[in-house]
C-alpha cells in the first residue's frame, strides 16, 4: 500500500494506513472541506480517532468487519462534527483488508468511487452513504469484495477527477479516463502505480493555479 500526492498540499486530503492486528490492515482516504490551514485541527483529531478506535474495533479475530467499519465511520463522523463545531463535509473511503481471507471490507461515504482492477477489468466501488461531517446519525453500508492475487485498488481524491482535461475541454477530469489509465497500467508496485497515474493526469491538464489536492492511494494484493 502507498499514497502519493501531486504538487502542494493546499486542501484537506488525508490518508493513512496501519496494521490493526495480525491479519487486518486498515486504510483510508478522506477529503475534509476547506483549506489546509483551516482544517489542521480536524485532520489531527480524525487521525487520532482512526488509529485508536481502529485498533480497538478490529483487534479481536472473530469480529464482524462490516459492523466494525460502520461503527468506525460513525465515530469519525461525530468527531468531525464536534471538532469543527459545525457542518464540515468530508467524503471518505475506508477499507479493511483481511490477509487470511483475501477480502476487502469497505465503506464509501460520498467519496470518488474506488477502482478495483483484476483479471476481469476495472470496476467501481461506488458510494455507500453520505459524506461524513453532515449529519450526526448518518451511517454508511460496508460491503465486502474479494481481492484475487494481483488485484489492485486505486483511490483518487476529488482534485484528480475535477482537473481540467486539455484534450476534451471538459471541466471535469473524467473518472473514466482514470479507469482507462489503471486498466492499461501493468504496474503492481503501489507507489509506482500512484505516481504513474498522477503523472499521466498532470500531462493531460491545462496549467492552472492549484485549487485542490491531487492524491492517489493504491493497495495491491501480491499473493
Amino acid at each position: 500500500m502507498a499514497a502519493v500526492f501531486s504538487g502542494k498540499r493546499v486542501a484537506g486530503d488525508f490518508y493513512d494506513g496501519f496494521r490493526a492486528n495480525s491479519h487486518r490492515i486498515l486504510f483510508g482516504l478522506l477529503d475534509v472541506a476547506g483549506r489546509r490551514e483551516d482544517t489542521r485541527g480536524i485532520l489531527i483529531a480524525t487521525q487520532t480517532i482512526f488509529h485508536n478506535m481502529g485498533c480497538t474495533l478490529f483487534a479481536k479475530p472473530d469480529i464482524n468487519e462490516s459492523e466494525a467499519l460502520t461503527e468506525l465511520c460513525h465515530l469519525l463522523n461525530r468527531n468531525i462534527l464536534e471538532t469543527a463545531g459545525a457542518v464540515r463535509p468530508c467524503p471518505a473511503f475506508l477499507g479493511c483488508y483481511n490477509e487470511q481471507l483475501g477480502t476487502l471490507c469497505y465503506t464509501n461515504a460520498g467519496h470518488t468511487p474506488g477502482l478495483l482492477r483484476d483479471h476481469g477489468g476495472v470496476v467501481e466501488l461506488a458510494s455507500t452513504g453520505l459524506p461524513l461531517g453532515l449529519f450526526s446519525h448518518a451511517t454508511s453500508d460496508s460491503p465486502t469484495v474479494a481481492l484475487e492475487p494481483g488485484a489492485a485498488l486505486l483511490l483518487v481524491s476529488r482534485g484528480v477527477v475535477e482537473g481540467k482535461h486539455k484534450h476534451k475541454g471538459d471541466p471535469e477530469f473524467a473518472l473514466k479516463h482514470v479507469k482507462d489509465l489503471l486498466r492499461d497500467d501493468p504496474l503492481l508496485d503501489p507507489k509506482a502505480l500512484c505516481t504513474s497515474i498522477l503523472n499521466a493526469i498532470d500531462e493531460s491538464e491545462y496549467p492552472s493555479a492549484v485549487h485542490d489536492d491531487e492524491t492517489a492511494l493504491a493497495f495491491v494484493r501480491k499473493a
